[in-house]
């Protein structure tokens, strides 16, 4: 295993996306041209304001440094910085003149043992290898010309995935994740007095209290997390811990597919729902639920009031109607499932996949008529089949 594949699939299918957009493709040449020009000067700025740490200074953190470089594949000479915050933070810089630079608040340098300074290492060692420099966020988003709505709310969800990828990376270089947790506890709560004593499956009970009820389809997250550049500590903490218990960890581990569905069902909680969002790909998701769902609740000749009724959580009350044109609908699915795949990484289109089968469950078991046409769209979407059958978590009733 090495940092490439455990990179999170959103990130990466949504980093290409914006790697195309005009407004990305724009200001990454403004960049250049003033970097060609000299005018970045980073490492000037560095010295004057922070202290260059070197490895007879901070023998511990230069030895961490190397040890996560050689695990991450990361060639280029490091330069590690303090400065005098009473924040936790840290930070990877662009590279410039080969030199890639890190730098730490003096309060997380204080605050941190070896195993939580690795995973805070290692994270920001991950944004490098992983290219997140490439979309700079902070200069669209903060920008005098103001972008659309859309591109905003790529850019956001973009970010939180790219921290996913980046965590994934210092936990790669800790292989411990209560380490790893107590890092996170430490930055969202500034605490470090032995007053409080961290308990893990008390942190992660609060992603808990933030589940949605289950059954409610389309229920998204308030607007104003959508619009975050990171998500929420414990969210990120459960998707550690996923991951601590996925085939990139564990040999028997639970299966990628699996794991990267389970990170998109935690990171809905600061997702606006496909139902209501207005991106290309969340249309082409709708469109297919819209199409599917119907087909499935009619494999057997006619649709129930059960089915009636999950089609009315996820598209509103009162819309559906009897004179649906199932024929239609049936031609046109080939359609809808390509948009899909063209539109959105596997994740996305395994979340489609567990919505169809809740329409299936609406009478409490999926009948064979109704797993063969869900086994049809997982095949259209790529998704091995067998996933229907792990959602439906049961055998299909044979007619």
């Amino acid at each position: 295993m090495n940092a490439d594949t455990i990179r999170s699939q959103h990130d990466l299918a949504l980093a290409a996306q914006l790697m195309q957009a005009p407004e990305v493709i724009a200001i990454n040449k403004k960049i250049a041209q003033a970097e060609s020009q000299g005018v970045q000067g980073v490492r000037r700025k560095l010295l004057s304001t922070s202290v260059r740490l070197s490895p007879a200074m901070a023998p511990s953190l230069t030895r961490i440094a190397q040890d996560c470089m050689t695990k991450l594949g990361v060639g280029l000479p490091v330069e590690l910085y303090a400065y005098s915050s009473p924040h936790f933070n840290a930070a990877c810089v662009k590279p410039e003149e080969g030199r890639l630079f890190i730098m730490f608040s003096s309060s997380l340098l204080d605050s941190f043992d070896e195993e939580e300074l690795r995973f805070v290492m290692g994270h920001e060692l991950g944004h490098f290898i992983y290219a997140h420099h490439d979309i700079p966020v902070g200069y669209l988003l903060k920008g005098k010309t103001p972008i659309s709505p859309d591109l905003a709310l790529k850019l956001t969800s973009w970010s939180r995935f790219a921290e996913i990828s980046a965590d994934r990376a210092g936990a790669f270089c800790t292989q411990n994740l209560h380490a790893v947790a107590r890092s996170l506890f430490k930055l969202s709560s500034g605490v470090t007095s032995s007053i409080v004593r961290f308990n893990l499956g008390d942190f992660l009970k609060q992603m808990d209290d933030m589940q949605l009820v289950d059954g409610a389809p389309g229920a998204g997250a308030p607007m104003e997390d959508w619009f975050m550049t990171h998500p929420f500590s414990p969210l990120r903490v459960k998707a550690l811990q996923l991951f601590h218990h996925s085939q990139h960890m564990l040999p028997d581990g639970v299966d990628i597919g699996t794991l990267e569905l389970g990170v998109e069902g935690i990171m809905t909680l600061m997702e606006p729902s496909y139902l209501e969002s207005k991106t290309d790909a969340s249309l082409a998701m709708r469109h297919l639920l819209f199409a599917g769902s119907l087909l499935v609740a009619n494999a057997n000749g006619s649709i129930s009031e059960q089915e009636v009724a999950v089609f009315e959580k996820f598209f509103g009350q009162y819309k559906f109607r009897e004179d649906f044109n199932y024929e239609k609908l049936r031609e046109e699915l080939p359609k809808r499932a390509d948009q899909v795949v063209k539109y959105n990484a596997i994740p996305k289109r395994m979340q489609v996949l567990h919505d169809l089968c809740v329409m299936a469950k609406a009478e409490g078991k999926a009948h064979h008529a109704e797993v063969v046409i869900l086994r049809e769209i997982a095949h259209r979407l790529e998704i091995p089949v067998f996933f229907v059958d792990q959602l439906l978590n049961e055998n299909p009733e044979l007619d």
